[in-house]
């Protein structure tokens, strides 16, 4: 298997676990979704701070503004900031945890793919075009089989 396979399948446990113990934790307390978004990013702060050290002292390109600007942009911003609050909004919301990820997790592949495509760094195929539409009716059928708990059907 590829490592990145491997790193990708291993990030789809973390955050499928990980959302698990945080929707739980965010009804268990009552918390506000924004405030357990700073409880989780502090923790991670300083965890990837500690384990990022030995890193930082391999770097040698500091002068690439474009490269500082697309992680804070991206990274910071868009994923991490926004991405991460709609998310931690959406888990104080759902009642199906599996439904919440399975959309939230299933959009990336395909926002992705479209912002490659726009900036024309992203090639496409008929498999990966295959791919996404397959991602997309499931995220239909997802859809379609939710039933909210409250309701008497």
């Amino acid at each position: 298997m590829k490592p990145y396979i491997l790193y990708a399948i291993l990030a789809g446990v973390a955050w499928g676990i990980g959302g698990y113990f945080e929707k739980s934790g965010l009804r268990e307390l009552g918390l506000p979704p924004i405030a357990g978004i700073f409880l989780r990013t502090a923790v991670a702060v300083v965890l990837l701070g500690l384990i990022s050290i030995p890193a930082w002292k391999t770097y040698t390109s500091p002068a690439s503004v474009n490269g500082w600007l697309m992680i804070i942009i991206g990274g910071g911003i868009v994923a991490g900031s926004l991405g991460m609050w709609s998310f931690y909004a959406s888990l104080a919301t759902s009642e199906n945890l599996g439904v919440t990820l399975a959309v939230a997790f299933a959009l990336s592949p395909i926002a992705g793919t479209v912002m490659g495509l726009v900036k024309g760094t992203q090639e496409i195929d008929l498999k990966t075009g295959l791919g996404l539409i397959a991602i997309v009716a499931g995220i239909v059928l997802i859809q379609l089989a939710h039933r909210n708990p409250t309701k008497i059907t």
